[in-house]
């Protein structure tokens, strides 16, 4: 047997270590599109055993992206202090706790609370996952593995989607129904057990990060890590260049996030605006409302909650299209494709709306072709999002930033990332109350904005070391150069 053919299986082991370590880590992903979306099952329900305004059924949706901007926020310093598997552990604690306190909550109160402790567990895994995969994934398959967040993000939507509606069924075809002597609500929000305890059990046997083991210190430990994911020969230079790059960090840049540009290094704003935009295209809106909002303009409840879990599958299926090209392509030529897909997709679902009319009850209704039409163009909104700006959001937050400030600068952006879910998810009830075609529009506008934002920041940093991008992230610009 050759040399190369020995060593090309060796490299296959040790990828396939690596990507087994990325899918464990992307569970977090999973129990944050879970939470994400198994409120859309359960949101009719809710607003009517709780009695519930407009305004309180959307802060109760939204509640837990509070909880989850400051878990994210926090995350990032926590994780430099005690490591990121532990802190992945944590949030497995936390969701599970919420998800079963909130399954018997008694009142709106003990729902809200409960849902922001779930939201401290979410934004927290929401940052460990893209830091972790970084650290640990080869430069070649770094964009590959990191896009697993994403992935694993679309199939716990899925799974709530369609969790939800087997439930749903079960309880007589609504939310409000009862299911095995407990309302169908309940149970829906029950099921996130399970994920949580999936979750905990893998961050308590993933090795540590190498990276944050150099960091601290701890150079024994690192080698042995690295030994698990790198060839044999390759151990000692791959600790070299972590360590050189964490020297040279210390002394350019002294681990600190703050700069001149309103007090914030300019590569910290450029994750914080490519984290707000990812959301204010609106893209939870299909899957926090999507059930409600399709019957509001004239389907079936039944079709309703097929609709979503349809548009949820979609969103599964091309998220592949990014984990087979990023690497391939970069970064940057598919955000630009998305960014063009996303305005064209919801500039015709804001023209669709504008169709509307309304019936004998009051209720809008889109005549003719218009229905159709508006489902082909928010499905194909959910494709343009899913192959590019859904998975390369998290995929850069995990590679831009120096080691020294990985942690801390993504737990920023991921903060800035909820913050912003938040204030799409509060405002859309009112906001499509007043007129679906404007809500839609700002949603356009905002995507045509990520365009020309992409465009002017982003530049591209396919087959970089996170060491190479780190040292010379002192510019506006993602791995510039200095």
């Amino acid at each position: 047997m050759s040399t190369s053919t020995t060593r090309s299986g060796t490299d296959r082991a040790f990828k396939g270590k690596v990507t087994a370590f990325a899918i464990a880590a992307a569970v977090g992903g999973f129990l944050f599109g879970f939470d994400s979306s198994v409120i859309n099952g359960a949101e009719s329900a809710i607003t009517e055993q709780f009695k519930l305004s407009a305004g309180g059924s959307g802060f109760a949706v939204a509640s837990a992206l509070i909880g989850c901007a400051f878990g994210a926020y926090f995350a990032g310093r926590v994780a430099d202090r005690w490591g990121r598997t532990r802190v992945m552990f944590i949030a497995a604690i936390l969701f599970f706790v919420s998800s079963v306190a909130v399954a018997f909550s008694p009142d709106t109160t003990f729902f809200v609370v409960f849902r922001l402790i779930g939201g401290l567990g979410i934004g927290t895994a929401s940052v460990i996952a893209p830091a972790y995969i970084s650290e640990v994934a080869p430069k070649g398959i770094r964009g590959r593995l990191a896009s697993f967040q994403q992935l694993a993000i679309t199939l716990g939507i899925f799974a709530a989607l369609l969790s939800d509606q087997v439930i749903a069924i079960g309880g007589g075809g609504t939310a409000s129904g009862h299911f095995w002597g407990l309302e169908a609500w309940r149970w829906m929000f029950l099921v996130g057990v399970i994920p949580s305890v999936v979750y905990g059990v893998l961050a308590l046997v993933l090795p540590e990060s190498p990276r944050y083991l150099a960091a601290q210190g701890r150079k024994d430990d690192a080698r042995e890590v690295l030994t698990k994911i790198v060839p044999s020969d390759t151990v000692d230079t791959s600790l070299d260049e972590i360590e050189d790059g964490i020297r040279q960090e210390e002394q350019q840049q002294k681990g600190t996030i703050r700069g001149d540009r309103f007090g914030l290094k300019g590569i910290v704003w450029v994750g914080i605006i490519l984290a707000v935009l990812q959301q204010f295209v609106g893209i939870n809106v299909i899957f926090y409302y999507s059930t409600t909002l399709w019957q509001a303009v004239g389907f079936k409840a039944s079709d309703s909650f097929t609709i979503s879990t349809i548009s949820s599958v979609i969103n599964v299926v091309v998220t592949f299209v990014a984990i087979f090209t990023v690497d391939r392509l970069g970064r940057k030529p598919l955000l630009v494709a998305g960014s063009a897909g996303m305005f064209v997709s919801l500039l015709m679902v804001a023209i669709s709306f504008s169709q509307a009319s309304l019936d004998s009850s009051g209720n809008p209704h889109l005549p003719g072709p218009w229905g159709v039409i508006a489902l082909v163009f928010a499905n194909l909104f959910v494709v343009s999002f899913g192959a590019t700006w859904g998975p390369l959001m998290w995929v850069l937050l995990g590679e831009m930033f120096p080691n020294r400030i990985r942690a801390t600068a993504l737990g920023i952006g991921s903060a800035a990332n909820w913050v912003a879910n938040f204030v799409v998810t509060i405002t859309f009830p009112a906001l499509s109350g007043f007129n679906l075609t404007v809500t839609y529009g700002i949603y356009a506008l905002f995507a045509l904005v990520s365009f020309f934002f992409v465009l002017a920041k982003i530049p591209e940093t396919k087959g970089r070391s996170l060491e190479e991008m780190g040292v010379s992230a002192e510019g506006g610009k993602v791995g510039s150069r200095s």
